[in-house]
C-alpha cells in the first residue's frame, strides 16, 4: 500500500530522508489493521530497561471529532493551556530563530502573509483539530513513571518510529502538542484513565497531495553544526 509520499520497497534510509510533517489530508479512512501494523513496526524502538512505557490511544470517527470541536471552542474562549507535560520557558536565540524559520517556510507555502490574521488564526486552529487527519493517535504514560525523564525520551522515540513507520506505508503524520493543549477535553472523549499522563497527539493519515505545506522540508541543520567527534584521527 503506497503512493508518493511512502512505497514498501524503500531502504530505511529513504523514509527517513524522504519523510516529512503532513499537515494536509485526505477524506479517507485508514483500516485498523494498517494501524496495528505501523504501531508494531513503531514498538520495535529501544526504551530504557525495556520499560516500554508509551500507550497509545488511536482515535478516529465521532470522538475525534468530539476532541477538535471541544479544543476549538475552549482555545475560542481563552481557556489556557492545560497541557501536562513541561513545556519549559518561551524560546529565546536560535532555537527561536528555528522556529520562526519553520513558520516562514510553512506561510510562503500557504500563501499567508505577515498582517493576513484570519488566516494566521485558521492555520492555528487546524493543529487544535488535529490538521482534520482521520486519525489522531495520543501518546501517554503511566503517572508512577512521570519523575523519569528516561520516561519521556522513550516515548519520543518511540513516537519517531511510529512517524517514520507511517511515512513507509504511504501514510503522513505531524506530531502535534496543539492538539493536547486542552487535556481535559482529549481525556474525556478519549478516555484516558486518571492514572497516564497525556504526552503529545500525531496526526495521521493519507497525505493530500494538493496541500500547499505538504511538500515542504524544513531546513536542519547540518551536521558540522551538531555534532562534535572527538579521539577521531
Amino acid at each position: 500500500m503506497a503512493n508518493e509520499y511512502g512505497d514498501e520497497t524503500q531502504t530505511h534510509a529513504q523514509v527517513v530522508n524522504g519523510r516529512r510533517s503532513i499537515r494536509g489530508y485526505l477524506d479517507k479512512p485508514v483500516p485498523q489493521e494498517l494501524l496495528e501494523e505501523v504501531l508494531a513496526m513503531a514498538m520495535r524502538s529501544p526504551s530504557s530497561m525495556n520499560t516500554q512505557p508509551y500507550h497509545w490511544h488511536v482515535i478516529t470517527g465521532e470522538p475525534l471529532d468530539r476532541i477538535r470541536k471541544g479544543n476549538t471552542e475552549r482555545i475560542l474562549a481563552g481557556e489556557p493551556d492545560s497541557r501536562e507535560f513541561r513545556k519549559g520557558h518561551a524560546f529565546q536565540g536560535v532555537h527561536r530563530d528555528r522556529q520562526v524559520g519553520c513558520a516562514i517556510q510553512l506561510f510562503e507555502a500557504m500563501g499567508i502573509g505577515r498582517d493576513d490574521k484570519e488566516k494566521r488564526q485558521d492555520w492555528v486552529l487546524r493543529g487544535f483539530r488535529q490538521f482534520d487527519a482521520p486519525v489522531c493517535v495520543i501518546i501517554t504514560y503511566d503517572k508512577e513513571l512521570e519523575d523519569a525523564d528516561d520516561t519521556v525520551f522513550d516515548c519520543g522515540a518511540a513516537t519517531t518510529a511510529l512517524v517514520n513507520a507511517a511515512w513507509s506505508k504511504g501514510l503522513g503524520c505531524v506530531i502535534n502538542s496543539q492538539g493536547i493543549m486542552q487535556s481535559p477535553v482529549v481525556r474525556e472523549h478519549a478516555g484516558i484513565p486518571e492514572t497516564q499522563v497525556i504526552m503529545k497527539a500525531v496526526a495521521l493519515g493519507w497525505p493530500d497531495p494538493d496541500f500547499p505545506a505538504n511538500p515542504v522540508k524544513i531546513v536542519r541543520r547540518e551536521v558540522s553544526e551538531a555534532a562534535r567527534f572527538v579521539g577521531f584521527e
